[in-house]
């Protein structure tokens, strides 16, 4: 059973919850950038959370199904059609041989998630799906790739359409934060500034990292290279905030300030150029 790519959108790609137990390699955990939004699609089609799904970003593929099969998309808006008729989001549907699905437009948001029941069985690369090059053959879905996916035998009931997406979590701008290793360096004065002060995004946003506009004066020197993960915001010497997401390196030579939340990660992933967000110190529990 497969799955054709006749148009592969932009930035489009297979990811499952990425690589662990690799970083001493310096292979990148990779993965799905929106874990809550990937997990309620596969859980809608009744796999378990970490079956590999299809990441879009902005604007979609066109595919075409060869077979018949349970699919769901899961986001916060876009505009879908199957055989030229719109389709509605967070519900599971059946498609059949032949049938065509655009993924037009996202208009809210920046991900969409499509999750197919027993999930895509694409290439497998150090335990994970994720694509990432050179890992894996390709980073991002092409024109005429044929998808393989697991069987379907019409086990719809087995599915789980009454899963709620709480869809209200992304309207906030505030990212939980730990402080990082080099949190503590910073003068009183800039850790106020940067716990009061809105940021927005820069057009520098990608699966490896996301850069704010607005820079603060830093006096801290660079560090040895020390180990980082997504969801850290490095603080570089001329005063730019980047915060590490799922493609990133796993080690950096930049003052490590905060560390985001999972819940984070998830928020932002659906931000995009211009958005505010700012940040909320959570403390370890002891």
């Amino acid at each position: 059973m497969s799955i054709k790519v006749i148009q592969p959108g932009l930035l489009s790609s297979i990811q499952d919850f990425g690589r662990t137990g690799y970083a001493q390699y310096g292979v990148p955990q990779s993965g799905v950038m929106d874990r809550y939004a990937a997990k309620i699609a596969n859980l809608l089609v009744g796999n378990t959370q970490y079956e590999a799904v299809m990441e879009t970003t902005l604007m979609g593929p066109t595919l075409q199904f060869q077979e018949e099969m349970l699919v769901a998309l899961v986001g916060l808006e876009a505009v879908v059609t199957l055989n030229d008729e719109k389709l509605a989001l967070l519900k599971p549907f059946e498609v059949k041989n032949g049938d065509v699905l655009q993924l037009k437009q996202i208009t809210k948001g920046t991900r969409l998630y499509l999750a197919v029941k027993g999930g895509f069985l694409t290439e497998k690369k150090l335990e994970s799906r994720s694509m990432y090059e050179p890992v894996t053959s390709s980073g991002l879905l092409r024109k005429d790739d044929e998808l393989k996916v697991a069987e379907y035998k019409g086990e719809k009931e087995k599915a789980f359409a009454h899963i709620k997406f709480e869809a209200e979590k992304y309207e906030s701008s505030q990212l939980e934060v730990f402080p990082g290793p080099e949190f503590h360096r910073l003068p009183e004065e800039l850790k106020g500034e940067l716990l009061t002060k809105k940021f927005s995004i820069s057009k520098n946003n990608s699966r490896m990292a996301y850069q704010l506009e607005e820079k603060l004066e830093n006096e801290l020197p660079s560090i040895l290279t020390q180990p980082v993960l997504p969801g850290t915001v490095q603080f570089t010497p001329g005063g730019n905030l980047i915060i590490l997401m799922r493609d990133a390196q796993t080690t950096g030579g930049y003052p490590r300030i905060f560390q985001l939340t999972e819940e984070s990660i998830n928020l932002l992933a659906q931000k995009k150029q211009g958005d505010a967000i700012e940040f909320q110190l959570k403390q370890y529990e002891k």
